[in-house]
């Protein structure tokens, strides 16, 4: 079973730029994944406001009994997030990664519009290649 399920990028307004699907279970359709990103954005925002901590930047981990969900937000609002298996480590260091990869192949790509979907096949193979070094990792360990 692949500790990752699944990987989302969200822009600042809450739409869904990226999606992919890693796990062989429980696939779900455009529409689901559309909904997935939506309501997480929502739930991110409201947890910045009803914070009683001030300077709160929002939901971090959402554990539950048969998931995990870790979220990175980048400085200009984009959020990162991974569905993966309970108690998995080392997502906030694979969430960073995936950033950086977002800043090198999307953002200095000359034909990428900000906010838009992002298809970039330099940034897939080498998003690929991240994830199969972290769940090799994850089996050393």
């Amino acid at each position: 079973m692949a500790a990752i399920y699944s990987l989302y990028i969200i822009n600042k307004s809450g739409g869904l730029i990226f999606y992919k699907d890693y796990g062989s279970a429980g696939r779900m359709d455009t529409n689901d994944s559309l909904r997935v990103a939506s309501l997480w954005h929502s739930m991110h925002a409201i947890s910045q406001q009803l914070s009683p901590v001030a300077g709160c930047s929002g939901i971090e981990l959402l554990e539950a009994d048969t998931f995990d969900l870790h979220c990175f937000q980048s400085l200009t609002g984009t959020k990162f997030f991974v569905v993966c298996e309970p108690d998995t480590q080392h997502m906030e260091g694979l969430l960073k990664a995936i950033y950086e990869l977002y800043t090198d192949y999307v953002l200095k790509n000359p034909f990428y519009e900000m906010e838009m979907p992002i298809r970039c096949e330099l940034f897939d193979i080498n998003l690929t290649q991240a994830v199969q070094k972290d769940r090799v990792a994850l089996l050393g360990r």
